[in-house]
């Protein structure tokens, strides 16, 4: 073989080397972008399902933003809802702010859909903007304001209404927003609207509960001289109707009767068998003028008579004045005990047998209890929805609220039940009913 041959040869040979290095080249970088691809579709159905798994509204919009953020790789994000007029914002959820810029902007009352962000109100198409100053609806920073440059937007719907506007801004890495970026976000606007709905919803029907069931409880009678407060609280899940309920009342005798209970079960059922078994209770607690236990043996006796036999707890107690003293005599069915709060703010439960729950076994004895209270002490009555969480036990949640009620003993009863309900050990998965009594200055 000649020399100019060999040459020859070896021309096409590197030609054909680099077409196939190029063809290389180019099937990584696309196998380079179905990753990004789907890395990307995988992060969209990841946030998809961590919005929808939000019910408090205040918690989606916020989720939404972050979302964004996180899909688009942008520094701040921000959500703002229109008002009833769709020409301006009446709520403008911001994250990626330091805490310096949010003390910079203290005061400054929140963008309504001016300059560029109205932009997107006017016409609720993708929004692209690169140099934000540079646009000619910029109207510049309020002072404190961080620098802005790029803004991706889109609008989210709700039930075919626009319902606000979805905004991130500043690409961690200083690239400008792309295309890709807005597919993503139009993408999320467009799940955010059925989460925004779905929160709207569970805001309906848990409210519609919520009516139903304090429909269903008293209405406390002046106790005076006794100080009393009460609160109910729902379950923080939609269609959950509860149980529990409270009750005092004046008896014959000039004692007070207070009842706590729970009924087993979070639906209508569960709400019906409430009332009646509270009406059968006050009827008898009024009635028979006897030992709290056998007013719930009798009306045990009732139940498994051919009433509903749910099961259920309830706690009776009378309290009656004495010479210097206060005398509580109460009997549980199963129920959580008193917690007492002394004057001087020392706070801790009654000891006692709790006994069984309503419609177990009517034939067993139910133990009564009674203690001497000083004046200016109060009794607190509340249900499992106080302090039961499944990440601690039941005793861990008694705890809690021991520390709860020494700490904030010196609150009159309607702050202090509001208080105790609001830093409750619980998860709010639970309804509950609490009921607080302070007793006189002297008997």
């Amino acid at each position: 073989m000649s020399e100019q041959q060999s040459h020859g040869d070896a021309v096409p040979f590197a030609d054909l080397r680099s077409r196939l290095d190029a063809e290389l080249e180019q099937i990584t970088e696309q196998l380079r972008g179905l990753a990004a691809t789907k890395d990307r579709l995988q992060g969209l159905l990841d946030a998809v399902l961590a919005i929808s798994g939000e019910l408090e509204l205040s918690e989606v919009l916020r989720r939404i933003v972050t979302t964004a953020m996180h899909l688009c790789g942008a520094r701040y994000g921000a959500l703002g809802v229109l008002d009833d007029t769709g020409e301006s914002l009446k709520e403008f959820i911001t994250v990626g702010l330091s805490e310096e810029e949010y003390e910079a902007l203290a005061g400054i009352d929140f963008p309504h859909g001016e300059g560029v962000l109205g932009l997107l109100i006017q016409n609720p198409e993708p929004l692209l903007l690169g140099d934000i100053p540079a646009h000619p609806a910029s109207v510049g920073y309020p002072p404190g304001h961080p620098s802005m440059r790029s803004l991706l937007g889109v609008a989210i719907s709700v039930r075919g209404e626009i319902y606000g506007d979805l905004y991130v801004s500043e690409h961690l890495d200083g690239r400008p927003f792309e295309h890709g970026d807005q597919e993503v976000l139009v993408a999320l606007a467009s799940a955010a609207g059925i989460a925004i709905e779905s929160a709207h919803l569970f805001e309906q029907v848990r409210g519609s509960a919520e009516n139903f069931q304090r429909l269903l409880l008293p209405t406390l009678p002046d106790l005076s001289p006794y100080s009393a407060a009460t609160v109910y609280r729902p379950a923080a899940e939609p269609n959950r109707l509860g149980g529990d309920w409270y009750d005092a009342m004046r008896l014959p005798d000039g004692a007070l009767g207070i009842v706590i209970g729970d009924v087993c079960g979070h639906d209508l059922s569960a709400a019906a068998a409430m009332a009646q078994i509270r009406n059968m209770l006050r009827a008898l607690f009024y009635d028979r003028r006897t030992p709290p236990s056998d007013v719930l043996r009798q009306l045990d006796a009732t139940l498994e008579a051919g009433y509903d036999s749910r099961t259920a707890t309830a706690l009776l107690a009378r309290i009656e004045p004495g010479e210097k003293e206060w005398n509580l005599h109460w009997c549980s069915a199963g129920h959580l005990p008193p917690l007492v709060i002394m004057p001087d703010g020392q706070a801790g439960y009654l000891p006692g047998e709790p006994g069984v729950p309503l419609a177990v076994d009517p034939a067993l004895l139910r133990p009564d209890h009674r203690i001497k209270l000083p004046a200016g002490a109060t009794v607190v009555f509340f249900t499992d929805g106080l302090i039961e969480h499944p990440a601690h036990s039941i005793d861990e949640g008694m705890a809690v609220l021991v520390e709860l009620t020494s700490t904030y003993s010196a609150l009159p009863v309607d702050e202090l039940v509001n208080t105790l309900a609001d830093h409750r050990p619980s998860d709010g998965r639970d309804d509950l009913a609490l009921l607080a009594l302070r007793l006189p200055a002297h008997g």
